[in-house]
């Protein structure tokens, strides 16, 4: 698979394994990503949190690291990358607020551009409003947020993921392996669309 170019719209609280992993993986299989986050610049850091189902009524949650972003958000385009990862965490809840990011999420949808989002991130496709009419997973909190923005909610185990044309989505972090392996076919079936076009 030819390198692609990715973007990774993230932010404070993002959650930690959501976005160490993703960033890490795709990296070490030879594409480059670039994590953002609006208000700040490449080389300063997002604190994490971690995430963790230890039995209560909903997930716990513990600080994490301190991830450093490595592009600046304000000097990005979006048209200049062929993918988006979004995420989940506490960031998704306040990043929907910037027009800047709406509007990002916005074009790789119209594009038609390969999308990975995860737990908490349907947050920003509902807001973008980029889903009615597919089916979407995300941690079980955001299922009446993904059926407002006219889409169908994947009720799916923890560990599995949903491909939906070029959306990938799944419920939270143990679905990475599952999540990250969707996401890297709709990545390799966008080179082979290219190279028959």
């Amino acid at each position: 698979m030819a390198a692609r170019k990715i973007l990774m719209i993230t932010g404070d609280f993002t959650e930690d394994y959501e976005t160490m992993v993703p960033f890490q993986t795709l990296l070490t299989v030879g594409h480059i990503v670039h994590a953002v986050c609006p208000g700040k610049k490449a080389g300063q850091t997002v604190a994490t949190s971690i995430h963790d189902f230890e039995g209560d009524q909903t997930y716990t949650e513990k600080r994490g690291h301190n991830f450093t972003l490595n592009a600046t958000f304000a000097e990005v385009d979006p048209a200049d990358y062929d993918a988006l990862v979004i995420p989940g965490g506490r960031a998704p809840e306040y990043l929907r607020l910037e027009a800047g990011v709406i509007a990002a999420v916005r074009h790789f949808f119209e594009a038609g551009k390969p999308v990975a989002a995860i737990c908490h991130g349907a947050q920003l496709l509902s807001a973008a409003r980029v889903i009615e009419g597919r089916t979407v997973s995300a941690y079980p909190a955001c299922r009446p947020e993904v059926e407002l923005a006219g889409a169908t909610y994947a009720a799916i185990a923890i560990d599995a993921a949903i491909t939906d044309g070029n959306l990938v989505t799944a419920p939270a972090w143990p679905a990475h392996p599952a999540w990250l392996g969707q996401f890297l076919d709709v990545l390799a079936a966008r080179d082979t669309t290219r190279q028959a076009a």
